[in-house]
């Protein structure tokens, strides 16, 4: 038997901040600083050790007797208020008949250091928790920086990918991209209906022969620009040459429609370009295929035949754009 009085109740405050003294009539009558701060709500002096506690293992809600059955017993407890805290418990008698309850977390640890806001000095220096709380707390900041550096390797990964996938002037797809969204496309499983437009600039040698590169390069920003305009959020726009430009159109076999598309580009791209104080002049011509002519779409093909009607439109005239109407007879196409 022990007593508190040769003890000292600072000396069980530190040894075991976890624990509760309770009298005779199963009355608490001190709590150790860290029980005291699972329950900030309530004093717990003078409440009734069950009214504050269950004990779920073994069983029992009785009085004071019936507590001291349990004595030397592995106690499983847990507080009758929320947060509902399991704990870890031990019973030791006292020689003035009083009950020592110390009391541990166990694997509620991790709740209740969330719970209550709990440190290391909310602990014995022996109990095994500060080393579970810092393994804990360790685990945590290397999981923040492994998710940290994660991201970070993602973001890089997403700009290398872009960058490789980007034309360097532009800023829009270039041919790498273009060849990769066809692929998609085109996979039987998960193949999609498009229209493939191929389109290449009249009069741009002459600009640049002109004006210099200086202005070749403001040339094609501004056409990138209108490109962008006329295009929606999801189809590809892709430079793939100096002056050659490819556009997918998801969900668009439409030729009507592609070919109003293909006419507005044109007439914007006719309009007179300024740079500094000299007027720019260029024309396009567009070659179209639409992936419902093929039986079985293959990008090269597709590419080669947009291409064709594409020449055909610059051997028409220029400033034009040619529909490819039969994926099989490159002569059989119509001229708009």
């Amino acid at each position: 038997m022990t007593s508190t009085v040769s003890l000292g109740i600072d000396a069980l405050d530190g040894l075991m901040p976890m624990h509760i003294l309770i009298d005779k009539s199963g009355v608490i009558i001190h709590a150790g600083p860290t029980a005291a701060r699972l329950r900030p709500e309530h004093d717990l002096i003078g409440m009734r050790l069950f009214n504050v506690l269950t004990c779920v293992r073994p069983a029992c809600d009785g009085g004071f007797e019936d507590l001291r059955q349990l004595i030397g017993q592995p106690l499983k407890l847990q507080f009758r208020a929320a947060p509902h805290t399991r704990l870890r418990g031990l019973l030791h008698p006292l020689d003035d008949g009083q009950l020592l309850l110390n009391l541990s977390l166990g694997y509620s640890v991790v709740e209740a250091v969330s719970d209550y806001a709990l440190t290391s000095r909310d602990f014995s220096h022996c109990d095994p928790t500060v080393e579970m709380l810092f393994l804990i707390e360790a685990k945590s900041a290397a999981l923040s920086e492994s998710k940290k550096l994660n991201a970070r390797l993602d973001e890089a990964r997403e700009a290398a990918q872009t960058q490789a996938e980007t034309d360097a002037l532009t800023g829009l797809h270039n041919r790498r991209a273009m060849d990769q969204r066809l692929c998609d496309m085109t996979q039987s499983r998960r193949r999609t209906e498009f229209g493939l437009m191929h389109l290449d600039l009249d009069f741009f040698k002459q600009v640049n022969d002109t004006h210099g590169h200086a202005a070749g390069d403001h040339v094609l920003l501004k056409v990138a620009s209108i490109l962008r305009e006329e295009t929606r959020a999801n189809d590809l726009v892709a430079r793939v040459g100096g002056d050659e430009f490819v556009l997918i159109f998801p969900d668009c076999t439409d030729v009507t429609l592609l070919d109003t598309i293909a006419a507005r580009i044109i007439a914007r791209l006719e309009e007179p370009i300024p740079f500094g104080s000299q007027q720019c002049r260029i024309s396009a011509s567009i070659g179209t295929t639409i992936s419902s002519l093929y039986s079985e779409p293959d990008p090269d093909r597709m590419l080669s035949d947009a291409d064709t009607a594409l020449y055909q439109s610059k051997n028409a005239g220029r400033s034009r754009h040619t529909l490819f109407k039969d994926a099989f007879e490159a002569d059989d196409m119509v001229a708009h």
